[in-house]
């Protein structure tokens, strides 16, 4: 198992980095968060990898981050979800935007993403909704960028943590909030359960 590869960028489009190393060129197919996140041709990069043995094809994925790759596997242990599929929704989703649409059982954010339709999202949500929820609530997000502003769920995250609160203590709570609330109503009802939990 190809744990990850460092080496010299040689190629790149928005689905696709070709890493050199010692004379070989790895083609790994990414989201276009990954290929956007690694270097110019020339630079040195390290990708996190999964490679998939099928009948008619061997193929290598990359991934910025290890959060990323993680919910690559997740998706694919999805039924009649792929990796051309995984890596679409991960082209619009940041790890930790995908754990909390997740956790919070909101499949619509998913089928704003390209061949997604309302069946695949619910089940995504449905077979991965329990797992995500316990990872989120024990660990905390993946650490990756956040985009705020992109969400509800997004802001209140992102306020919550300007008044000192940690990412996993927030995103445990906001898992269990609906999220066609307002961010507004989003933070205050989160304010009140941090504070209940404070004094467990």
């Amino acid at each position: 198992m190809i744990d990850h590869i460092r080496g010299k960028v040689s190629y790149k489009e928005p689905n696709l980095v070709v890493i050199e190393c010692a004379g070989v060129g790895y083609a790994c197919r990414t989201s276009m968060q990954t290929a956007a996140a690694v270097g110019a041709v020339g630079e040195e990069a390290l990708l996190y990898t999964r490679m998939t043995v099928r009948e008619d094809e061997i193929a290598l994925y990359g991934f910025s981050e290890r959060s990323e790759r993680s919910c690559f596997d997740q998706l694919n242990s999805v039924s009649g979800v792929g990796p051309k599929a995984s890596l679409a929704i991960l082209s619009d989703f940041t790890p930790d935007r995908f754990a909390l649409a997740v956790a919070a059982g909101d499949y619509k954010q998913f089928t704003k993403t390209k061949g997604i339709g309302a069946k695949t999202a619910q089940r995504i949500v449905l077979e991965l909704k329990d797992k995500v929820a316990k990872s989120v609530q024990s660990a905390g997000l993946p650490a990756a960028p956040m985009t705020v502003g992109s969400g509800n769920l997004e802001e209140a995250m992102s306020a919550l943590q300007v008044l000192g609160y940690s990412q996993g203590e927030v995103a445990g709570v906001l898992a269990t909030l609906d999220p066609s609330l307002s961010s507004s109503e989003l933070i205050r009802l989160s304010l009140l359960q941090l504070g209940k939990n404070m004094f467990k």
